[in-house]
This record gives C-alpha cells, sequence and structure tokens, in this order.
C-alpha cells in the first residue's frame, strides 16, 4: 500500500494521544485537521483505562462505554487509522504498521507505511511481572480485550460456585495499587447484585485476597487513603495481605512469602512497564522502557514527543511524572500548544509544569477516598464517601468532555443513567 503523509502522527489512543488528536482537530478546524492530524491505534475504539477493573466486573458495558475512534475523528476533525505499531524510524520519521489479521490468519490489509513532519508516542505501559515464575498465568487488564476475557472468565465461576457444594467462589489480586484496590470493590459489588437475580439455594460466598508487597496498600498515596481503604475493604470482606511478596504464579494458588493463598481467579495488578519493544525505536529509553523526554515533552530525536504512561518525563526532586491519567491530560493540553505553534513555525519556551490535584480511589457504589487539591508542598484536602465517589466519577465525564464537548457528555451520562435504571448495573452476558 502506498505511503501516507501527514503533518502530525499521533501513535496511540488512550486518554493523552485521544485528547491531543481532538484538540489539534478542532484547533485547525474542519478540513485542515483531517489533513494534517492522524491518530493511530490497535483498537476500533476508546475505552477510558481507569475504567477497565469496572469492565471486569461485569458493573460497566465495554460496548456502551466505547466511543468510536472514526466518529470522534469526524466531530474533531481528525483522521483515524486501524493499526498496530511494527517499526519508528524518527529520523526518516517514518513509522510502519502491521498486517490486520483476519480469522485463520488471514491477511485483512498489509504492512502499511506512515510519514510524518512531527510525530508523538502514547502508546502506554503494561505490567510488570518483576519476573515471577507462572504469572503470566495471571489474568492482566492493560486493554479492553484483557478486561472483558477476564469478565468471561468471571462469569463461568460464578455459575459454577452456584452450583458447587462448597459454596464459595475465591479471587486472589496481586498489587494492592489503585486498580487492584478498585477491582475488590467492584467484584464485591458485582457479586452482590448477583446475589440478588437468583435464589437462595444458588447463592454463593466470594472470598478476596489483596496481595502486596509493600507494607501498605496505595503505597503511592497520603498513608490517611491507605488506612482509610484498607478499613473500608475489611468491612467488604476482603483480605488486605500487606508485606506478602509473591514468589510464584499457580493456576489455583499464589506461593508468597507468608504462605500460599488459594484461588479460582487470579489477575496480576502489581507494577508498571512499558514495552520491551520501545528500546529498538531509535529513542533513549530508561529501564523501565519509557522514553527519556525533557522538560518540553521532546524525545532525544528532534520532532518527536512522548507523552503519557510511555514518557519518562521530569518532575520535582530527581522524581518522574507519575503514570496517571491527570499527567496524560496535562501533557496533551501542552502539546497541542507546543504542535500550533510549530505549524506556524515557532517555538514554544515555556516549559511543561505537572500540578498534581490528588488522587482518588472508588471503593464501589457511592463510596470512595482521596485527596483533593493536592500540592507539592500544602495539605491535602480529604475526602470520602459520596462526596469522594461523586469526585471520582466528574473525572471521567471531565475525559469525556475534552474529545466530545460538553452537550454530548451530558447526553451520554444521562443515556447510560437511564440504562443503568432499566438493566442494572452488572452485566451477566
Amino acid at each position: 500500500m502506498a505511503g501516507m503523509h501527514y503533518d502530525i502522527v499521533i501513535v496511540g489512543g488512550g486518554a493523552g494521544g485521544l485528547e491531543l488528536a481532538a484538540r489539534l482537530g478542532r484547533k485547525l478546524g474542519r478540513q485542515a485537521g483531517k489533513e494534517r492530524v492522524l491518530l493511530i491505534d490497535r483498537s476500533s475504539y476508546h475505552i477510558w483505562k481507569p475504567t477497565l477493573h469496572e469492565v471486569a466486573a461485569g458493573t460497566l458495558d465495554a460496548h456502551q462505554e466505547g466511543l468510536s475512534y472514526s466518529i470522534l475523528g469526524r466531530s474533531n476533525h481528525f483522521s483515524f487509522l486501524l493499526g498496530e505499531l511494527n517499526d519508528f524510524d524518527p529520523i526518516a520519521k517514518r513509522l510502519s504498521l502491521k498486517p490486520i489479521l483476519g480469522e485463520g490468519g488471514k491477511v485483512l490489509v498489509d504492512e502499511r507505511s506512515v510519514t510524518f513532519t512531527w510525530g508523538v508516542l502514547a502508546i502506554g505501559s503494561g505490567s510488570n511481572l518483576f519476573g515471577t515464575p507462572g504469572a503470566e498465568q495471571a489474568h492482566l487488564l492493560e486493554r479492553t480485550e484483557d478486561a472483558e476475557a477476564f469478565h468471561t472468565r468471571l462469569l463461568a465461576a460464578f455459575m459454577k460456585a452456584s452450583f458447587s457444594p462448597e459454596k464459595i467462589m475465591s479471587v486472589a489480586i496481586v498489587g494492592g495499587g489503585a486498580t487492584g484496590v478498585e477491582l475488590s470493590a467492584e467484584l464485591i459489588e458485582a457479586h452482590r447484585e448477583l446475589l440478588e437475580s437468583i435464589g437462595a439455594e444458588q447463592r454463593f460466598r466470594l472470598d478476596i485476597a489483596i496481595v502486596e508487597a509493600a507494607p501498605r496498600i496505595l503505597g503511592g498515596l497520603p498513608e490517611k487513603i491507605s488506612d482509610q481503604a484498607t478499613v473500608a475493604l475489611e468491612r467488604k470482606g476482603v483480605r488486605v495481605l500487606t508485606g506478602a511478596k509473591v514468589l510464584a504464579v499457580h493456576a489455583d494458588r499464589l506461593e508468597t512469602s507468608l504462605g500460599e493463598t488459594s484461588a479460582d481467579l487470579i489477575v496480576w495488578a502489581a507494577g508498571v512497564k512499558a514495552a520491551d519493544t520501545n528500546t529498538a525505536y531509535g529513542l533513549e529509553t530508561n529501564r523501565g522502557n519509557q522514553f527519556v523526554v525533557n522538560d518540553h515533552l521532546e524525545t532525544s530525536v528532534a520532532d518527536v514527543w512522548a507523552l503519557g504512561d510511555c514518557a519518562a518525563a521530569p518532575w520535582v526532586d530527581g522524581k518522574l511524572i507519575p503514570a496517571r491519567a491527570q499527567a496524560a491530560h496535562q501533557q496533551a493540553s501542552y502539546l497541542a500548544k507546543a504542535l500550533i505553534a510549530r505549524l506556524g513555525q515557532r517555538r514554544i519556551e515555556t516549559p511543561f509544569i505537572y500540578r498534581d490535584f490528588g488522587s482518588l480511589v472508588s471503593l464501589g457504589e457511592n463510596r470512595g477516598v482521596g485527596a483533593l487539591m493536592g500540592g507539592l508542598g500544602g495539605p491535602n484536602f480529604f475526602v470520602e464517601g459520596l462526596i469522594a465517589k461523586w469526585a471520582y466519577i466528574s473525572l471521567h465525564l471531565d475525559h469525556h468532555r475534552a474529545i466530545m464537548g460538553t452537550p454530548k457528555t451530558v447526553v451520554l451520562a444521562m443515556a447510560r443513567l437511564l440504562q443503568q435504571r432499566v438493566a442494572g448495573r452488572l452485566k451477566l452476558h
């Protein structure tokens, strides 16, 4: 297939990449944007990554939540190309995409090449298995497909437990970060809703264990939030095992430094690491395979930027900007201005400055904990309960607003609320 050329090519349609494409497309206008801005992603629709635990538990339907990149491109005036990155040459300013395969491995679309004037890498990151024996047997929650695969296994395990003599089902979650904590809370909600829809003779107990190597869960957040989350989870019946390093993963159990933990389902939600293939693209990377960028989010090669989880961006006191959705959101806003300036033969001299607005963790329906207005030196404003839950939901809606606009976001939120009223939160198919 003949090569294509765009002024700006963004690889990766996660929170940061998609927001950047939408901002640039709207700024450049209906015609110019489509001719100048291209977004590439290996999926045809977008799911906000912080909600994957809800898809996994079945409390969020990916087919209702998913937003088509093509439709978003049409409304925001950027072009979209389906494909997975195969090779990236920053010097030649060229990339290639892997062939798209159909059933039986039949090639539907041949390898394609795209050239660019300015390139942006927003390809995210994956899980760090830390070389743990058998860890590949655990479920990951990196992509929508992973979450849906886990949900299918979850429903099968629910059915098996409801007809088993023991009437018990167990889940072990490796990692006490935000993903592990929020997944455990959503699984409790899913189980509760399931019990309300089946007869008493089919009801079963759900045992959930969070296995964390560090001294406490949510180690990257203030200790007060960690303590509140631990208490809330234990009240829900979740076992929080801290100081428990996973030594090996088996199909039905975990070997840890504190002993064995049996489980019907195992989820790996510990550690973050960028793809090993990042080291082959001719750009400087760090030990975590992230692209090293300066305070303008520029990589080691001119005219190529990186943002989001795949970027090792400097922060304060030698630290890197954390891999959070709010960081990708701020970086997308900054890069939109920087790239618009480049199109006008200018360069923004102001560096990117990350502002930490705090963190929120969802602990199920009408429940959450968090710290808002967090600063580098000032005190945090702690919130919990329904207020924290509403604030958490508002972050999701704010992401939708950035790529869809306020009117469409309001309509979408109302439609999903009405759908839940009619069909319930739990997806049982």
